[in-house]
């Protein structure tokens, strides 16, 4: 007797890697086994730079609060340590935020912790 072979299946993965593949250029976009390798790469790609992303924006919000402090003489690691002590609970995202579009509101709590 035969082997039978899921064929409906197998054609559905390939169909689906290969429109995962859809943009790429030159055979990653159409020859299965390339495609495949690549869509598994990009994969692992996005995986890791959601993560990475995070450490980024915190990077990013730090220079900015270290920027809006250092207007006020001010450095990052003083304005930090005396938010803590003045019990002000104010993440980053928020302070950074505040820092470049809301600077009076954020010269008010400088002068606040100072």
């Amino acid at each position: 007797m035969p082997r039978s072979v899921n064929h409906a299946a197998s054609k559905a993965r390939r169909k689906k890697v290969l429109k995962a593949a859809k943009g790429y250029f030159g055979r990653r976009k159409n020859v299965w086994t390339v495609a495949k390798n690549a869509v598994e790469k990009g994969y692992t790609y996005a995986y890791r730079d959601r993560k990475a992303k995070k450490r980024d924006f915190r990077k990013l919000w730090i220079q900015r609060i270290n920027a809006g402090a250092r207007t006020h003489g001010m450095s990052y690691s003083q304005f930090m340590g005396n938010l803590k002590k003045a019990n002000i609970d104010l993440n980053r995202k928020v302070l950074a935020d505040l820092a470049m579009n809301h600077p009076e509101a954020f010269e008010a709590i400088v002068n606040k912790v100072k």
